[in-house]
């Protein structure tokens, strides 16, 4: 890829722009052309109006020069709005498809990658790209033509002058070739370092409490310290690469500019040339300089844009570990809710070395509440998992009402199932928007019966603004009873098929449980439920218990059955409570 190759990720999303970046253009080019204009007026002011005496000529010069900078300071300005728009606009629309994408990844991706980091190159190497397409690109494009249009009046001031300029040009390149290649993997290091700085203080940050119950405050701002040191040294390198190819650019174009000065005022002395030839050459060759020097201070921040570019299209281009079929079938406008497992047999991508289910069958009829038990790490939470098609099996199918979940839309599937999980996620947002987070659409009175059917209406009319209250990061300000009693309000709402208990009163005290079983007790009725549990007491009910070891159905059946035939499930039993009491 060549040095400024990861900035092709741009070209999509410049297109839809094509008309302002036309009159970005079109100023620039206008900026440009004036300021050369300007070494035309001071050759007239020289020539025409000091030498020859004529105040007449001095004014025509001055109101020029007034002219000049008047479209000049229009181009100018129309030129910055116009990048500036461009900047933001492409990079919101870039972040917006990046995260849609990422989004999309599904689990196992995650599993892999470090939430922080994938927020990092989304915000800071983004920053990146729009401070190039804002500033730095029009900057270069600018100093690319004042100096190409410099050289073109360099050669019609003074050829012989002009052509020693062009000598000189390799002399002010060299460098820029030599050290860009390693300004560029330089950069892409420094963001690689800033962004396992961002994961390190988002984790720490994420986890506060347990850093804070630990002691460890000291430890987690040390490791931050060191990260934020790797990412200071890295942006050291690069910046003193950066600074030497800057410092050889500059040298190397001004000590030209003298040498020429010193040509030309030979020739002004012997008579070759004008007074007004040299100063419009001195003016030239100042320009010409000036841009080069910009041109090399530019071409860095390029180059760093470009590794950030490459960062952001190499997220782009990571596949989907799940992928939607692109010939869907479409579910029964009435799901029936049956579900079957059919041999499946699956590995984590993270752990491939041991089965997390062993050829499980599984038959759940419409309406039908089936327990699944067993020890940890025995499949339970991976049923789910495969259910909600967050992974596919290696072997084996999953069925929803007869249909592979494989020929299915993931809207489609995952619309007719609610999960209430062990921890509930709440999002910083009101109470009313994460009952409605499933549902959108769901009106004022609808959430309103789904919370009160979920037991939680009492608790949400005594917040200060009720519906409306803010519930803070993660629901901090709402007990885990409270918690729990909102996910239950958002899977009624959802009105599955298909329900999806996780653990759901596990980690609740006497009191919480017993409104929160009610509210499953609502939610559950008439619909097929599939509950995981490792308190036995909370399955005694079920139409059914699935027991399953090491990813096998190893046993089946009602729980009285299921204790006096002995067994797994009889010893999980005895190790939680008395067992001629669960016989009873």
């Amino acid at each position: 890829m060549s040095r400024f190759g990861g900035l092709a990720l741009l070209g999509p999303y410049l297109r839809p722009y094509r008309g302002k970046v036309a009159l970005a253009l079109l100023s620039l080019l206008i900026a440009a052309g004036t300021v050369l204009a300007f070494g035309a007026c001071l050759r007239a002011l020289i020539d025409r109006g000091f030498a020859d005496g004529r105040p007449d000529i001095l004014n025509y010069a001055l109101a020029s020069l007034v002219v000049v900078a008047v479209v000049l300071a229009f181009a100018s300005g129309a030129r910055f709005y116009l990048v500036s728009w461009l900047g933001e606009r492409v990079v919101g629309d870039l972040r917006r498809d990046l995260f849609a994408h990422v989004i999309r990844l599904g689990p196992a991706w995650f599993e892999i990658k470090r939430s922080g980091d994938v927020m990092s190159r989304i915000s800071a190497d983004a920053q990146l790209i729009e401070q190039v397409i804002g500033s730095s690109a029009s900057v270069a494009l600018r100093n690319t033509l004042m100096c190409v249009g410099g050289v073109v009046m360099l050669v019609v001031t003074n050829p012989k002058l002009a052509l020693l300029v062009l000598a000189m040009v390799p002399l002010v390149v060299a460098p820029i070739i030599l050290f860009g290649r390693k300004v560029r993997a330089l950069s892409r290091e420094a963001q690689a370092r800033m962004a396992d700085m961002v994961s390190e203080g988002a984790e720490t940050l994420d986890a506060v409490r347990t850093v804070q119950a630990f002691a460890q405050e000291e430890n987690a701002s040390r490791k931050f310290g060191q990260a934020t040191e790797r990412a200071f040294d890295a942006a050291r390198r690069r910046i003193a690469r950066r600074a030497v190819m800057t410092t050889l650019v500059i040298f190397i174009v001004f000590s030209a500019v003298g040498f020429l000065l010193w040509i030309g005022g030979h020739d002004v002395l012997d008579g070759h040339i004008s007074a007004g030839d040299l100063s419009a050459f001195i003016f030239y060759a100042v320009l010409v300089a000036g841009s080069g020097g910009a041109i090399s201070e530019t071409i860095g921040d390029l180059q760093r844009a470009a590794g950030a570019a490459e960062r952001l299209a190499e997220l782009q281009a990571e596949p989907p570990a799940i992928a939607e079929t692109t010939a869907p079938k479409a579910l029964p406008q009435m799901v029936q809710g049956s579900v079957q497992f059919e041999g499946v047999s699956f590995r984590y991508p993270t752990r491939p070395e041991t089965l997390a289910l062993d050829h499980f069958d599984i038959d759940v009829a419409p309406g039908e509440t089936v327990a699944i038990v067993g020890p940890s790490g025995a499949g339970k939470t991976t049923v789910f998992n495969l259910l909600l098609r967050f992974y596919d099996p290696d072997a084996g199918v999953v069925r929803l009402d007869g249909i592979d979940i494989r020929d299915l839309r993931f809207a489609d599937l995952r619309r007719t199932l609610a999960i209430v999980p062990q921890e509930p996620v709440l999002f910083t947002a009101s109470v009313a928007d994460n009952i409605r987070y499933g549902r959108p659409d769901a009106s004022d009175a609808e959430i309103r019966a789904a919370a009160e059917a979920a037991s939680a209406l009492s608790f949400i009319e005594a917040m200060p603004r009720g519906f409306a209250t803010n519930l803070g990061t993660r629901g901090v300000r709402l007990s885990g009873g409270q918690r729990q009693r909102l996910a239950i309000a958002r899977a009624l709402l959802c009105d599955p098929a298909i329900l999806l208990l996780d653990e759901a009163t596990s980690a609740l005290d006497a009191e919480s449980e017993l409104a929160v079983q009610k509210a499953l007790d609502r939610l559950m009725h008439r619909r097929t439920t599939l509950v995981i549990a490792h308190r036995l007491a909370t399955v005694q009910k079920a139409d059914r218990i699935i027991v399953i070891d090491q990813g096998r159905v190893v046993d089946a059946g009602r729980h009285g059955d299921l204790v006096c035939r002995g067994g797994l499930y009889a010893r999980l039993a005895e190790l939680q409570f008395n067992l001629s009491a669960a016989a009873s």
